[in-house]
């Protein structure tokens, strides 16, 4: 069994521990030690990383009872090595769990509802609750959770017997053999977990909730705390202050700023959607219907504007017409339709001898190839 110096002191960083094997596996190596302060993946967190002697290590888990660093390189069986953390990614990730702990424990004692699932990433932690969860009483929680943040509790970590197991009122997402690692923060939370956590609540720094969507029929909840929480605030400062100069608005009025900007957009859309119908029936008024195929090529048609320009030809009196949006340097978006002809014949002749791909109904067909003008219309027949 590997010695688990993590449990020993959750802030030690650096330690020296006699290599017992190192085999190879892929690319990498796989050590063991007599003893380690790396935490191997557990309780929803990824294994430590750091070094040991010269060779990074990329990823630590446990299995029976041993644990196995994966290395960048071999290490030789039975040296000493001094191993050492990479301690931001270790402080990082304490940092979110001991939040985890006062967001999970706030929202049992308040709903009864049961952390049945979380994750510990590199950017963001979630954590999925088995009932619902309005916005306002996730406001309440983060709150409370902060308040537990600046009162600077003192976490604590006991070894309960089974004795006082059976009278412990405590958290677990599943059932545990042996002996039970319970994390407590005083008035908020009392958890079995394996994982290393903060020795104060202070040292969270902050909470934060940053997202949150219904899921299984409760809540998916996405948090930043610490380091984590500063940098999400300032990607978003950043980001809220070139809206701001780019709206010509103050910081704190940019979503006012953004609604007039929507508004104003829906109107415009508006009158250029009715500026194109009325160019639309001026340009069908011009085209002549005498051909046996009304060939059309435009390249400043976009959207539904070529759909609706077949239909008015159509109206017009045309027997059958197509409409080619586009250029011979990037391709042309067709459409083709008749109201007395069966048109996928000659949407299959077309995509054939141009390389396109379409098709549709034989009153209308829809695709995109690619050629030139003059080739194109030599071969709209039937």
């Amino acid at each position: 069994m590997t010695e688990k110096l993590f449990y020993q002191d959750g802030y030690r960083r650096e330690f020296q521990a006699k290599v017992l094997s190192c085999e190879p596996d892929g690319d990498m190596y796989k050590a063991v030690l007599d003893g380690t302060a790396f935490f191997p993946e557990g309780g929803g967190q990824y294994g430590d990383v750091g070094w040991l002697g010269d060779a990074e290590v990329v990823d630590t888990r446990e299995k029976d009872g041993l644990i196995y660093h994966t290395v960048t390189s071999p290490l030789e069986a039975g040296s000493v090595v001094t191993g050492r953390l990479n301690w931001e990614v270790r402080f990082d990730r304490m940092q979110q769990h001991t939040g985890e702990h006062i967001i999970s424990g706030l929202v049992h004692s308040r709903f009864g509802y049961d952390n049945v699932g979380f994750h510990l990433g590199e950017d963001y932690c979630t954590m999925d609750f088995n009932g619902p969860i309005t916005k306002e009483e996730l406001k309440e929680i983060e709150l409370e959770a902060n308040r537990a943040v600046f009162a600077n509790l003192k976490v604590g970590i006991t070894y309960p017997t089974k004795e006082e197991l059976a009278v412990l009122e405590y958290r677990s997402k599943i059932e545990i053999e042996g002996q039970v690692r319970i994390i407590t923060v005083p008035e908020y939370d009392v958890c079995a977990c394996c994982a290393p956590h903060l020795g104060s609540t202070g040292e969270i720094g902050l909470i934060k909730l940053v997202h949150m969507i219904n899921y299984k029929g409760g809540e998916r909840i996405t948090m930043v705390c610490g380091f984590r929480a500063l940098a999400d605030y300032n990607m978003k400062e950043e980001n809220g202050k070139a809206i701001s100069s780019l709206l010509s608005a103050k910081e704190y009025e940019v979503a006012d700023a953004v609604a007039r900007l929507k508004e104003e957009t829906g109107s415009l859309k508006g009158r250029i959607s009715s500026l194109t119908q009325k160019m639309l029936t001026y340009r069908a008024m011009e085209i002549p219907v005498t051909e046996d195929v009304v060939a059309v090529f435009d390249s400043g048609l976009e959207g539904s504007a070529p759909r609706e320009l077949m239909n008015l030809l159509l109206n017009k009196g045309a027997r059958v017409c197509a409409v080619f949006a586009g250029n011979e340097e990037q391709g042309f978006r067709y459409v083709i339709g008749s109201r007395e002809r069966d048109v996928r014949p000659l949407c299959r002749r077309i995509n054939e001898a141009f390389g396109g791909r379409g098709g549709g109904k034989p009153e209308m067909v829809q695709g995109s190839l690619c050629g030139n003008e003059r080739d194109i219309r030599e071969n709209l027949f039937f």
